[in-house]
């Protein structure tokens, strides 16, 4: 494991698992339906039942994919803030809107892009708020995102990265994120971010590059 991922806290929790403040730990848990073993087929299944109203299949769905809700919240803003707020809502707008759903099989990707619009609407209110000197900073909470292995030198760097981020617009920091903390495809980001791939691509571009200008070490090598 590359020194990169080794410090970031996995991001997967066990299936049936409900949220939790902090991250628990465990092998990674990609949005996309097609790298999740929790995913596929059940999902599909569970989707058509809610479709039904069975309340009981809802539920399933819920068990399965909040600890991932979760994660991503976090994992996007650097802190637990609202993060369990954000998910209750994100499967309250799943359940009013889950007739929009294309693929049935995909219910994790397009719930992830329902989170990731929330914490957006977040982020850039926070943004606003901060330039009018009304609120501070959040502070970096690094238990939630650190691995329990990472080393001081290690913790440090998460915490500047994250304090950059926080000047970044939300949607270059949560392009930036997704792709080099999360570690999703860029196929996968530019469909959490509802956005083309070109786009997805000059986000993260413009955000790599003022890492690099306040002497960030580069965490990707290319963006294949």
């Amino acid at each position: 494991m590359s020194r990169k991922r080794a410090f970031l806290r996995p991001t997967s929790v066990t299936p049936d698992a409900a949220p939790r403040l902090r991250l628990i730990p465990g092998s990674a848990a990609p949005a996309d339906a097609s790298q999740s073993g929790d995913s596929g087929p059940d999902d599909e299944r569970l989707v058509a039942r809610a479709l039904r109203s069975d309340l009981l299949a809802f539920e399933l769905l819920y068990r399965r994919h909040a600890g991932f809700a979760l994660n991503l919240a976090v994992r996007i803003q650097g802190s637990a803030n609202d993060a369990e707020d954000i998910v209750h809502d994100a499967f309250l707008k799943a359940s009013e809107r889950l007739s929009e759903l294309r693929e049935a099989s995909a219910f994790r990707p397009w719930l992830g892009s329902i989170v990731v619009r929330l914490v957006r609407t977040r982020l850039r209110r926070q943004r606003l708020l901060r330039s009018l000197g009304l609120v501070s900073a959040e502070p970096i909470e690094l238990d939630a995102i650190a691995s329990p292995h990472a080393d001081p030198e290690s913790r440090v760097l998460l915490a500047q990265v994250y304090s950059l981020l926080q000047t970044l617009p939300a949607d270059e920091r949560i392009a930036w994120t997704l792709r080099y903390v999360d570690h999703h495809r860029l196929e996968i980001v530019a469909k959490l971010v509802d956005c083309s791939l070109a786009t997805a691509k000059r986000r993260i571009l413009r955000a790599q590059r003022f890492l690099s200008e306040h002497f960030v070490p580069a965490f990707a090598e290319g963006e294949s």
